[in-house]
């Protein structure tokens, strides 16, 4: 005859459960998120700035925000972390620094340092 065997509660709680450390990837934001944080901060610091939709009519590699503070205008372009610019994009900030304009590549809001000095 076999015996069946049986654990009570109090004896399964000392049964000691495999632990395992996982390392967790702090996210990537989305581009929306680093856009409405960049957005704040200009805010913040005295610019008026607005997002372009692009769409049907657009000029093509228009960038996400344009900011405007004592008549200086910058235009902001933003990806995430590794995202790239569209052949598109490029040809727009070389057309606009050619024509004198400021064009910024922004991937977090310290790449928008330089914009204290403007």
């Amino acid at each position: 005859m076999t015996q069946k065997t049986t654990t009570t509660a109090s004896q399964r709680m000392m049964i000691p459960l495999a632990t395992t450390k996982r390392k967790t990837k702090t996210p990537i934001p989305k581009e929306s998120e680093i856009r409405a944080q960049i957005k704040q901060y200009l805010e913040w610091q005295g610019w008026f700035v607005f997002y372009h939709l692009q769409g049907l009519g657009s000029y093509p590699g228009l960038p996400d925000l344009q900011a405007v503070k004592d008549g200086r205008t910058i235009y902001i372009e933003v990806k995430r972390p590794g995202g790239r610019q569209s052949a598109k994009q490029k040809k727009f900030q070389q057309d606009l620094e050619a024509a004198g304009g400021i064009y910024i590549l922004a991937r977090k809001i310290e790449d928008l340092n330089m914009v204290k000095y403007l």
